[in-house]
């Protein structure tokens, strides 16, 4: 014998079955019953606060194990804390589990009557668990709905969060370290040589007085070793514009990074104006959000991941660190007269000459806006091979394209 979670009915006559025929997703002649999931009684032991590698703290049911569908659980997601606060689910209290779809295990709802006298609603941690950083729940201020999502603040610091946002900080948009990459980061992360990105730019000094030096370490030898140190050297002076894409704030990609560091120039007043927003996060007037909500291409999600990142003493600390070990250039617009300022470009296709990131740097250079979606206020789309859909609606539009070679003739790259 074995389990099966449902079965499926089917005409058994070839002729009725052509008669029948079939929709786009499935024949008419035959038809799915799935069977009710499986259900289980135990007990909440615990709930345990988990945090994923974007900030979101997620809590996780710990239970009595218990046997559901011939799989043993001890584990279930409980989603967010509304979600906890819906059910009223408290530790102690009896429930009953089931696995949604036979795969996930979730709790399906309480017991009152079998909960004890000591159970008492779950508080839902302002703190994260990780780091001791500030949990926020964003509001967004146009719809004044407040995100279901707890998330840490401390973006720079959270353990949890710090290898992918240390890969985010040394990928090729970002610092562009050669020879640090996923696997190199993990290593030094695992191995306690860099848990934040200011251990990047110690790390040469670190080795010298080390026991253990790098060289030594399996995978490196003296060569490879000074080839990484030199690349670090390399890469103390960045561009503005990489410097705040690297410090992977939410919803601040390469393209606002540009805008912020257009509108604000040097590092400093950046850094300055970015202190001065989250002071004044509680401020029903704020100058200096109108300011940066003034900026073209600058929302309100914009200004809240802003706000709340800056606002955390731990990432404040660690750029006050980054800005002791790097040197961050001023701005500047390209002093070239280009016949594309101003406009909207799209990039589609595959570029064989040069990057899409190198295409999209050249276009913002000199002084245009690349965007991800043709419209009508498009200006230029220029199609790779392979181009599809978005060059049909640009020619259904009327907007003008070229290939990559007329791209490389006018943007002179």
């Amino acid at each position: 014998d074995y389990d099966i979670d449902g079965v499926v009915y089917k005409v058994d006559r070839l002729d009725y079955q052509q008669r029948l025929g079939a929709v786009s997703r499935a024949p008419r002649w035959a038809i799915a019953h799935k069977f009710p999931a499986e259900q289980a009684q135990t007990v909440l032991e615990d709930i345990d606060i988990q945090v994923g590698r974007t900030g979101a703290l997620t809590p996780v049911a710990k239970l009595r194990p218990v046997t559901v569908g011939g799989v043993v659980v001890s584990n279930a997601t409980l989603h967010n804390e509304d979600e906890i606060a819906r059910k009223d689910v408290r530790i102690g209290d009896t429930v009953i589990v089931q696995r949604a779809g036979d795969v996930i295990p979730q709790i399906v709802r309480v017991l009152p009557e079998r909960r004890p006298q000591s159970a008492v609603p779950f508080e839902f941690p302002g703190i994260c668990p990780a780091c001791g950083s500030h949990a926020e729940r964003e509001i967004n201020k146009n719809t004044g709905k407040t995100d279901v999502v707890r998330r840490c603040s401390g973006g720079l610091i959270c353990p949890a969060q710090a290898v992918e946002r240390l890969k985010h900080f040394v990928s090729r948009d970002a610092f562009d370290i050669d020879g640090l990459g996923s696997k190199q980061v993990e290593a030094f992360y695992m191995a306690g040589l860099v848990q934040r990105p200011s251990d990047i730019f110690t790390l040469a000094a670190r080795d010298e007085r080390s026991l253990t030096p790098l060289r030594q370490r399996e995978g490196w030898g003296a060569q490879s070793a000074k080839n990484l140190f030199a690349a670090i050297e390399a890469r103390r002076r960045i561009e503005l514009p990489r410097f705040i894409y690297a410090l992977g704030i939410r919803y601040v990609g390469q393209t606002t990074a540009r805008l912020l560091a257009k509108h604000f120039g040097t590092a400093a007043l950046f850094i300055s104006a970015m202190q001065q927003l989250a002071d004044e996060a509680e401020c029903e007037e704020s100058e200096i959000r109108d300011a940066v909500l003034a900026i073209d291409g600058v929302g309100p999600a914009v200004i809240d991941a802003l706000q709340i990142f800056f606002s955390e003493p731990h990432n404040r600390d660690e750029i006050g660190e980054l800005l002791k070990l790097i040197d961050i250039e001023e701005f500047k617009q390209s002093g070239q007269q280009s016949t594309i300022s101003g406009k909207t470009i799209v990039f589609t296709g595959k570029l064989e000459k040069v990057t899409r990131s190198e295409a999209k740097a050249r276009a913002e250079a000199l002084g245009a806006k690349v965007s991800s979606a043709v419209s009508a206020k498009t200006d230029l789309v220029v199609a790779g091979p392979g181009a599809g859909s978005k060059l049909k609606k640009a020619q259904e539009l009327g907007v003008e394209t070229i290939d990559e070679d007329s791209w490389l003739e006018i943007s002179g790259g």
